[in-house]
């Protein structure tokens, strides 16, 4: 008899009874693999556990920024001449000290030699005031002031020495020239407006190019900004954050800062000035905080966003364990100290601060003790109280609905007429 006429001959009954045990076993491996297994994997709870150690621990105001070069300047002579040589041009890079550029010394020596005569006319005439000197008020007035002299013309030796030195451009930091506004024969008159003067970087410009046949404009020409050198150093980087009101108290000239780039890059550096005079936004008064990056700062550029980190407080040798390992409850804070033997003991302990996953512990626990962090099992999150439930929480596809509407011996097991 072939296998469809025996199908076509089963009654319902059979087909049901049939049903039914495939359910059956379907039910047993739900519950072996579901609820068995994972309850014996419960009872082979996972310990984790740490040592108290000695840690470093600090206090830091955090602050964003955005790194920019330390030199982002137009570098100009402070002292009056005539442009003798430009050794850059814009694009080139330069070491620190590198010579930019020179002016001609002419007027500059001549000043630094009748500067060193006038001092030793006025040394000559306090070595004749001592040596003449009788003891009288007078002697000793002429002496006193035949001294001023020669502290005056030592001051006039040392500003001719600087300005014959200002005669040559050096670039503050290595950087990348980024424009050239001198040529040579340019007159290059000092802010002050008198030979051999000194002024402040930047404050000193030409007073026109030269003509084709090489003579220079009269000195007497107005300064215009186009006698820089514009400069952007490459080698040396800060960084210009802002800091809240409660916080810039703890802020100050010198503190180390640990800053980190986007990429997670590490960087060091040291607050270079704090600003006395907060602006406001949202509300709120922010002060600004200049950072001077430690080193190099290789692979850094103009633009790149750092966290900085300011350190204004450190310990060393602090006894320490994870956070996680302390429980505090009605006020009183416990660990679990765990033995050689495995054994647990509950201590009461003396917490400290609290630094990022640790927590200091000032009595109660020793260096290299044991504490118990945490105990879990592997089967917890299984589901034990769902009906139709697979492990892990999973369900029987839904519509699936056992025939007669439940499983045998249960509601609805309906058990249909043999036909």
């Amino acid at each position: 008899m072939g296998s469809r006429k025996l199908l076509n001959r089963l009654s319902r009954r059979g087909w049901v009874i049939l049903a039914a045990g495939v359910l059956i076993a379907t039910g047993a491996s739900v519950w072996i693999f579901g609820f068995l297994l994972p309850g014996q994997d419960q009872a082979q709870a996972v310990t984790r556990t740490s040592t108290a150690s000695s840690e470093t621990m600090q206090k830091v105001v955090t602050a964003t920024g955005t790194v920019a070069p330390a030199v982002k300047e137009d570098i100009a002579f402070s002292v009056s001449g005539v442009v003798t040589e430009v050794a850059v041009k814009a694009g080139d890079e330069v070491a620190k000290g590198a010579v930019l550029a020179r002016i001609d010394t002419l007027e500059l020596d001549a000043d630094l030699l009748s500067a060193k005569a006038s001092l030793a006319e006025a040394e000559a005439t306090l070595a004749s005031a001592k040596s003449t000197s009788d003891g009288s008020t007078a002697a000793s007035a002429r002496i006193s002031a035949a001294a001023a002299a020669v502290e005056v013309q030592n001051s006039q030796v040392t500003d001719a020495e600087a300005a014959l030195s200002d005669a040559t451009l050096r670039a503050p930091a290595a950087g990348l020239v980024t424009d050239v506004g001198l040529a040579v024969g340019d007159r290059i008159s000092a802010s002050s407006g008198t030979s051999g003067g000194s002024a402040s970087s930047g404050s000193a410009s030409p007073a026109s190019p030269a003509s084709s046949s090489g003579t220079s404009t009269s000195s007497t020409a107005q300064t215009s900004s186009t006698s820089a050198i514009s400069l952007v150093s490459t080698d040396s980087w800060s960084v210009d954050v802002t800091v809240g009101e409660t916080d810039i108290a703890n802020v100050k000239a010198g503190l180390q800062v640990e800053l980190t780039t986007g990429d997670g890059d590490r960087l060091f550096g040291t607050v270079s000035e704090v600003g006395l005079v907060p602006s406001t936004t949202s509300g709120s008064a922010r002060y600004p905080v200049s950072i001077t990056i430690t080193g190099a700062g290789e692979g850094l550029f103009d633009g790149v966003s750092v966290d900085a980190d300011i350190v204004y407080e450190r310990r060393t040798d602090v006894l320490t364990v994870p956070s996680a390992a302390v429980t505090t409850a009605d006020g009183a804070s416990t660990v679990i100290l765990v033995a050689e033997d495995g054994t647990r003991k509950k201590t009461e302990v003396e917490v400290g601060e609290t630094s990022g996953s640790l927590t200091e512990i000032v009595s109660g626990v020793s260096e290299g003790d044991t504490v118990l962090v945490a105990q879990f099992s592997p089967g917890e999150g299984n589901s034990r109280g769902g009906q139709g439930q697979l492990p892990g929480g999973g369900q029987f596809p839904d519509g699936f609905q056992p025939p007669g509407g439940g499983f045998p011996g249960g509601n609805g097991t309906g058990g249909g007429d043999d036909r």
